[in-house]
């Protein structure tokens, strides 16, 4: 078998898988549209569980389980984001503080200079820290806010504090630590004692609920359909990102914000010197992004579960969407599509998330090379076994080296924890094909020494 007919197998596998993998929207019908685009989405994505809640000034709706609980990611910023809030105007914290002078010891650097990151440049994403897990690592799973907090102590930052935005999951980690200091409390005692329970938000917890029997399983993607996937959260790491609710609390939440229920007078300013803040596109503080066309919002995404919120106050409409799964992309887009469908706009299309992208090509890429592998089995040609050889080590440290630059964590957090599982089996397969190969090309060179040997005695005993 030669190198052009291995090559048209696999194409030919490959592109069967593709065809198998495509998405088919569902048709439009007579039911209610925002049910419509649910049922797209999950159609689309093969996400198992959907909550959505649409407020407005008239009333609220629910779609889905309304007391199933999820995983709500980074909409956990705009909580901690509040909290601080609420200590400025209580002053016991201020905006132009350093983040040093509420956690003694902890330093940063900028060009190799010692530098100063306030409160203020926290809440707007503005430190001079970025995402990347390689240069900033996030908590170990039994590491406290303060603990974790050390341990990134010292670090050189990407920019001057105050100078460029940066989103950053650590700039809500630490402004979690800061809270501790300044309260003398657990982040979780002084969030469920000073705003959950002041504003009515009941199902609403920081990190894992005791009680977990409405928590809805998160799932991960592999080969076109989802998997259950658990994995454990830090206590540190839960300000930027692990705060569990349900479609109930979230409207509740939006109500709030939009000024349509009634919240202890304490909370007035902190709400409007967040809101002040956050007025124009681009603008970013205490857990909330201001979006085209006035909309303020903010966007989750963990390991299993996606999430977003966005609501107009010129409108009083608001929409949130839970789920359990990581297509962030998609969820976003389903979120704003039923916000513009309520405001009386045409519904955005459906985004495919990168993640399912990745599950397309890689789920096709690990029958292309099962195909390959067989065919390599039945290759007699040394030359040809060489260069399939060295095609796919190649493939394999071009994977290996790119996934963490472009995701910024190492190759074991990408394949075992976000990617999806067509990823890591496609290197598995890959790395079975190279082992294969080689053994081919050791057969092979073996047996053709064989034939010489023999092809020599029989010369010799001729003469």
């Amino acid at each position: 078998m030669d190198i052009r007919r291995i090559i048209k197998a696999t194409i030919a596998a490959l592109l069967l898988c593709i065809s198998m993998t495509h998405f088919t929207a569902v048709s439009a019908g007579d039911e209610d549209i925002i049910a419509e685009q649910i049922a797209e989405f999950r159609k689309s994505t093969r996400c198992g569980s959907v909550s959505a809640v649409v407020c407005n000034s008239d009333n609220i709706s629910f779609y889905g389980g309304r007391d199933s609980l999820y995983q709500i990611g980074s909409m956990t910023k705009a909580f901690t984001g509040l909290a601080v809030q609420k200590l400025i105007c209580e002053h016991l914290i201020s905006g132009d503080d350093t983040v040093s002078g509420y956690i003694p010891g902890f330093t940063v650097y900028y060009n190799n200079e010692e530098a100063a990151i306030t409160i203020d440049d926290l809440m707007s994403q503005r430190s001079g820290f970025t995402n990347s897990e390689k240069d900033y690592p996030a908590a170990a799973p039994d590491m406290t806010l303060r603990e974790w907090a050390y341990s990134i102590s010292g670090k050189e930052l990407k920019s001057a504090p105050g100078e460029k935005y940066a989103y950053a999951n650590t700039n809500y980690d630490l402004l979690g630590a800061v809270i501790e200091e300044v309260t003398g409390m657990t982040y979780r005692e002084y969030m469920e004692r000073e705003i959950f329970a002041p504003l009515g938000l009941v199902h609403t917890y920081a990190g894992i609920p005791a009680e977990q029997e409405n928590i809805i399983p998160g799932t991960r993607l592999g080969f076109g359909c989802t998997f259950p996937f658990d994995m454990p959260v830090s206590e540190a790491a839960v300000p930027a990102g692990y705060f569990y609710s349900d479609a109930e609390d979230m409207g509740r939440w939006i109500r709030i914000w939009l000024g349509l229920t009634d919240i202890p007078e304490d909370f007035s300013a902190p709400l409007e010197q967040i809101r002040s803040r956050v007025r124009q596109e681009g603008d970013y503080y205490a857990g909330w992004e201001c979006f085209r066309g006035g909309i303020t919002g903010h966007s989750g995404g963990t390991a299993a579960y996606s999430s977003r919120i966005a609501f107009s106050g010129s409108e009083n409409i608001g929409v949130c969407v839970l789920t359990s799964l990581n297509v962030a992309a998609s969820t976003d887009s389903l979120c704003d599509s039923i916000l513009q469908s309520e405001m009386g706009n045409s519904p955005s299309a459906l985004k495919c998330d990168v993640w399912t992208v990745f599950d397309r090509v890689f789920s096709a890429l690990c029958a292309a090379g099962a195909v390959f592998f067989v065919c390599t089995i039945r290759i007699r040609n040394r030359r040809t076994l060489i260069i399939c050889a060295v095609s796919s080590f190649l493939l394999l440290a071009a994977i290996l080296a790119v996934f963490p630059t472009v995701f910024g964590a190492d190759m074991h957090e990408i394949l075992f924890v976000w990617a999806p599982w067509s990823v890591s089996g496609f290197i598995m397969i890959l790395t079975a094909d190279i082992l294969c190969i080689c053994i081919r090309i050791i057969q092979v060179r073996k047996h053709d020494n064989r034939e010489k040997t023999s092809q020599r005695s029989a010369a010799e005993g001729s003469c």
